[in-house]
C-alpha cells in the first residue's frame, strides 16, 4: 500500500533506515510464527531472530527483503499493542549495539583485573 507509493516516487530515505529492525518490549512467550504473522503483513521477511536467553528475552531482530517494507513496518508497528505490551520497533544500528556490548566487556575486564591485583577496593588501599 504505502510502500508501493514510496517506490514509485524518487523518495530519499534517511540514513538510519535499513532492512534490519530491532524490536523491544516483546512478550517473553512470543513465538517466531507469531512474529511472522505480525511483521509479514508489511512485506517479505528474510529472517526473524527472537531472543531466548536471560539478556535477550523480549527482543527480536527482523530482516526484510526490501528496505521500503522495513520502513513501512516501523511506521505501522511502533507502539503496536501485543499481549498488553507496546512494541518498540527501531532500525538496527551496528555502531550503537556494538558499543553497548563493548562497554559491558570492558567493565567486566576491569573488574577482573582489579580483583586480581587488589586495586580499586578500599581494603586494598589500607593494606599498602
Amino acid at each position: 500500500m504505502a510502500a508501493i507509493s514510496l517506490r514509485k516516487g524518487n523518495t530519499r530515505l534517511p540514513p538510519e533506515v535499513n532492512r534490519v529492525l530491532y524490536v523491544r518490549n516483546l512478550p517473553f512467550n512470543i513465538t517466531s510464527e507469531e512474529m511472522y504473522d505480525i511483521f509479514g503483513k508489511y512485506g517479505a521477511i528474510r529472517q526473524i531472530r527472537v531472543g531466548t536467553n536471560k539478556d535477550t528475552r523480549g527482543t527480536a531482530f527482523v530482516v526484510y527483503e526490501d528496505i521500503y517494507d522495513a520502513k513501512t513496518a516501523v511506521d505501522h508497528l511502533s507502539g503496536f499493542n501485543v499481549a498488553n505490551r507496546y512494541l518498540i520497533v527501531l532500525y538496527y544500528q551496528q555502531g550503537k549495539m556494538g558499543k553497548k556490548f563493548d562497554q559491558r566487556k570492558k567493565e567486566e575486564e576491569i573488574q577482573k583485573l582489579q580483583e586480581k591485583y587488589g586495586i580499586g577496593t578500599p581494603s586494598a588501599a589500607k593494606d599498602k
